[in-house]
């Protein structure tokens, strides 16, 4: 259990409001400083399985809440002399009484105004998200980080009926970074924001107001053929007929578009300069080679639908929720804006700063306080923090390994007032699931095949006993 410990004792001071941060190396040469437990396991070179298993586990937390990965990780293991799988009947058997406890007494809360004071002690939503990134870089910034996360999971929450919310924040909310300008020039735009420009600037429009937008996944050029093609021509005219075959061809195209009175055309594939002539000359701007991602933001924004074939278009499938396209330059780069959606439900944030260093642990923060807000809305029900919750098990063992967070606080100097229902309920089962499966490991056999000193042939797999 040397090199759990060993992981352990790494990210320990990173738990609680008055965490250290850490100068990590990583593999490209970069250096990064930072107190997220998820970027620091992100960048650690482990060799030893059990280790790796720990830490895939704790990204799984990670992915699912978005919170409580040093958590996980910190959670001791009591060393008692009693079979693994006896030690795992009882844990699982911990667990579901734990959950029920949690059920017990967690507190539920209203998040319709993050700004109406929460009864049970005076807070509002913004104080609850400012709670839980105080101990981040970024909490010199005061309310920005909170009021983006806020604004941006508000923006991209779907009502689901009987009083539950779906925030998707990994599709529907993407963080544009622009190095320059000041920190508190950052915004949520209603809408998507894209690293791109009309691909003819000066026949195309880079500003229109109500725009009617087609979103297509379809190259407007012409064909080419998979394998080598060779084409004999007889006559010198056939050649024309050729080349006239192709400009039907892309005609045709573009007609089935333009028949639907668009202002704007998206496309995730290429756009051939005849295809360009005939969009711009009925008056569309047209942007070429688009992320799927954003293509499928741009989508749920302004209530478009990405379409397959131009012959498959239809009316209901044109996007009218958006109020302005513009494209603006920002430093040295073009960005198109599709903004002042109606009834966005995907949104971006864009982040200025002076450095592009400052950019990254910004971004890191923010994600941490967009995943707060999402389980605050997704599961409103709060725990009491800085331990307290860890000490009302009635389980020795469990008792004693949850002891860790509350003594990891106490040596960081600082508490937390309130934790996020499905951050804890999580953090819990990761922190057993990771117990269960290294109680019952009792050989670590190594596959690898080592070439002996002074030996052509490759060494016989080894097998090293679990101290």
């Amino acid at each position: 259990m040397s090199s759990l410990q060993a992981v352990a004792d790494i990210i320990r001071t990173t738990l609680g409001p008055r965490s250290m941060l850490k100068m990590l190396l990583d593999a490209a040469g970069g250096i990064v400083v930072t107190n997220d437990g998820n970027a620091i396991l992100r960048e650690l070179d482990i060799a030893h399985p059990a280790a790796k298993s720990m830490i895939e586990l704790s990204r799984t937390q990670d992915e699912e809440v978005g919170d409580g990965t040093t958590s996980v990780i910190v959670l001791a293991f009591i060393d008692k002399n009693y079979h693994p799988t006896v030690i795992c009947r009882a844990y699982n058997k911990a667990l579901e009484d734990a959950i029920a406890v949690l059920d017990k007494i967690a507190i539920p809360i209203d998040v319709t105004d993050r700004f109406e004071l929460l009864l049970f002690d005076g807070g509002t939503m913004l104080g609850l998200v400012k709670n839980w990134i105080g101990p981040k870089f970024t909490s010199q910034f005061g309310d920005l980080i909170a009021d983006l996360a806020l604004d941006a999971t508000t923006t991209v929450g779907v009502d689901l009926g009987q009083g539950l919310r779906e925030v998707d924040i990994k599709k529907y909310i993407k963080v544009e970074k622009v190095p320059g300008s000041q920190s508190e020039d950052s915004k949520v735009l209603k809408g998507v924001m894209i690293n791109k420009d009309v691909v003819s600037p000066g026949k195309m429009r880079r500003k229109i107001i109500n725009p009617r937008i087609v979103l297509l996944d379809c190259p407007l050029e012409y064909k080419k053929g998979e394998n080598q093609t060779i084409a004999e021509l007889v006559r010198e005219e056939d050649w024309g007929v050729l080349l006239k075959l192709e400009e039907e061809y892309i005609e045709n195209l573009c007609m089935q578009i333009l028949n639907f009175k668009p202002d704007l055309a998206i496309n995730e594939k290429g756009l051939s300069d005849l295809a360009c002539h005939y969009l711009s000359k009925a008056g569309v701007s047209a942007i070429r080679r688009l992320r799927k991602t954003d293509n499928n933001r741009i989508a749920k924004a302004c209530g478009a639908v990405v379409v397959n074939r131009p012959d498959e278009l239809q009316e209901s499938d044109v996007g009218t929720g958006a109020g302005l396209f513009e494209v603006k330059k920002i430093g040295d780069e073009f960005f198109a804006f599709i903004v002042e959606c109606r009834d966005p439900n995907a949104c971006t944030v864009l982040l200025r700063g002076p450095s592009k260093d400052l950019l990254n642990e910004v971004e890191r923060n923010l994600q941490d306080a967009m995943s707060v807000a999402r389980n605050i809305i997704k599961n409103p029900k709060l725990l009491s923090g800085g331990g307290a919750t860890e000490l009302t098990w009635p389980y020795e063992a469990a008792a004693i390994a949850f002891e860790a967070i509350p003594r990891t606080l106490a040596q960081n100097c600082g508490v937390n007032i309130w934790d996020a229902y499905n951050v804890k309920a999580q953090t819990f089962k990761t922190a057993i699931e990771v117990a269960s499966m290294l109680l019952r490991i009792d050989d670590i056999v190594s596959g690898i095949k080592k070439q002996a000193p002074g030996t052509s042939g490759p060494s016989k797999p080894t097998v090293e006993q679990k101290k």
